[in-house]
């Protein structure tokens, strides 16, 4: 390895950018892994997963191009893993636990040291995370309106899933006996363990090629450079104290809706970031409540967004942030407060927030409004043609906001979850459902120089009696547009009941048991417009 005429302890930056490739492609290769093996369309489909490395202090390195939501908040499971056990070669820690690092309970964490054979102690850990389909809890699918994580399923603490190298069967017996799914379920963990295995070779491969002595200044300098990156962007944004707030809906359960508020204070100053979520409100009764670490993932998401494309996402893009977050509030809730939702909608929001906030500091940077929400669908029943229970999990993409200079997209998955939708064949050969109608939802973008993009409608049959649930949001607050543009249409959905013309409005938060021939009707959210017409 070369060193720099300027400061001969620093990586040449030739060398670090090769590194820097090198750390990524093999998070990438790790999730190519983890695609290809999985049973679950969820996965192998959607690509609802998300792979990364990290040092040996748990510091993130690299991560691979997949899942926002899971990528900055996957450090905390990682450094939770570390604290609560001792590794040994071999070991695989399997965790889910939202006060731990985690998201919500479908996402499962795995994480696998990797021990270098000079060291007695982790040199790195390869880690993935992945969204389970159903993961037990009272409703099908697991992402339901709960009332207290208890019901969302089954709640795992850092545990080992193998031991020296060799699967522990009663840990996974004991998982599996807990969900609604368990061939699938098995079959997508061992594929996660599969990943970890590929991403471990792959670390010990590039030790040996760079020599031990070698690594930790590359990893170093990887670490300084993207932050140094972050605050050079800083330092071209105005002094201030810029603030924003939006809203979700509802919370799901509470009789009587209250204003859910999700507020904060962004002040870019002398190079480094302070934001303060003062003024959100406290935790709810539903499953709208984020954790601390999915506050953390979107303002993670929003910073990697102010720089280019390829600069490395690694844990020194936090190193100028400071995050404030109210202990027992929307965005830092405390057990036993449910938060399926909070990782796929309330993510949604806190991103809303901060973008709104920051087009205050940056007004041609930013883009107005997304859909602001995953619209997850999950359907649970027994299948007629095997007998066997099955679970559909999927989020239904929406209109994006425009842009300074560019229309918005529509019928695209944005921000905080980057996934695909499930082919229609594929949907229809796993489970007893026919897709009656996909389609662009016209004219619901919003207005302006430059329109957002529209939402999507789908229409789903049910060909057997299923408990079908909703967890979705922006149907009373639009997605905003700026500098003038509209706001886009909010989002909607409808229960056509079989054999009649009988058509049920029903909210954005609902579950109900559907009959066969039943078809379920959603129209997702446009995208805000920007600038005036």
């Amino acid at each position: 390895m070369t060193h720099t005429a300027a400061d001969p302890a620093k990586p040449d930056p030739v060398d670090l950018a090769v590194f820097q490739s090198a750390v990524h492609s093999i998070a990438e290769e790790m999730g190519a892994a983890l695609r290809r093996t999985a049973l679950s369309p969820n996965i192998k489909e959607r690509r609802d997963y998300s792979c990364a490395i990290f040092d040996g202090l748990g510091r993130v390195i690299a991560m691979g191009d997949h899942m926002p939501v899971h990528l900055g908040s996957m450090p905390m499971s990682v450094q939770a893993a570390v604290a609560a056990m001792a590794f040994a070669p071999g070991d695989i820690a399997i965790l889910n636990d939202p006060y731990a690092g985690g998201t919500h309970l479908p996402d499962i964490t795995m994480v696998l040291p990797v021990f270098l054979p000079s060291h007695d102690q982790p040199a790195f850990y390869v880690s993935n995370r992945a969204h389970h389909a159903d993961v037990g809890g009272a409703f099908p699918g697991s992402m339901g309106p709960a009332r207290e994580i208890f019901q969302e399923g089954i709640r795992i603490p850092p545990v080992r899933i193998v031991r020296g190298g060799n699967l522990d069967r009663e840990m996974l017996d004991l998982i599996l006996m807990n969900v609604r799914t368990p061939q699938e379920r098995e079959g997508d963990l061992a594929s996660q363990i599969g990943a970890c295995r590929v991403g471990e070779q792959r670390m010990l491969q590039l030790a040996e090629k760079y020599g031990e002595q070698n690594l930790q200044p590359l990893v170093e300098e990887l670490l300084d450079y993207s932050e140094r990156l972050v605050r050079a962007e800083l330092r071209t944004m105005p002094a201030g104290d810029f603030s924003a707030e939006d809203w979700l809906d509802d919370d799901g359960v509470t009789a009587v809706p209250r204003r859910i508020t999700v507020r904060l204070r962004f002040d870019p100053a002398a190079a480094s970031l302070n934001i303060d979520f003062s003024g959100s409100s406290p935790q709810v009764a539903g499953s709208v409540n984020a954790v601390r670490a999915i506050t953390l993932s979107a303002c993670f998401y929003m910073l990697r967004c102010l720089l280019r494309e390829d600069a490395p996402a690694t844990a020194g893009i936090l190193g100028p942030l400071r995050l404030e977050t109210p202990s027992g509030s929307i965005v830092d809730a405390l057990p036993p407060a449910p938060v399926a939702g909070g990782n796929v909608e309330t993510s949604q929001r806190i991103v809303d927030v901060l973008l709104r906030a920051l087009a205050q500091a940056v007004p041609g940077r930013v883009p107005s409004a997304s859909a602001g929400t995953m619209s997850n669908l999950t359907i649970g029943g027994v299948d007629p043609r095997t007998g066997e229970p099955f679970t559909y999990y999927e989020t239904t993409a929406g209109g994006m906001g425009a842009r300074p200079g560019i229309d918005g997209v529509s019928g695209v998955q944005t921000h905080m979850t980057n996934s695909l939708n499930t082919p229609i064949e594929a949907l229809e050969y796993a489970y007893p459902l026919r897709v009656r109608r996909y389609a662009y939802r016209d004219g619901s973008g919003g207005a302006g120089q430059f329109r957002g993009g529209d939402g999507l409608i789908r229409e789903v049959e049910m060909l057997a009696d299923a408990q079908v649930t909703l967890l979705a949001d922006r149907r009373k607050f639009r997605p905003y547009g700026l500098q003038s543009g509209e706001d886009g249409a909010p989002g909607g959905a409808w229960v056509l009941k079989a054999g009649t013309t009988e058509e049920t409005e029903i909210p954005g938060k609902w579950t109900q048991r559907l009959s066969k021939g039943d078809i379920l009707h959603i129209e997702t959210p446009g995208g805000g417009g920007w600038g005036k017409r």
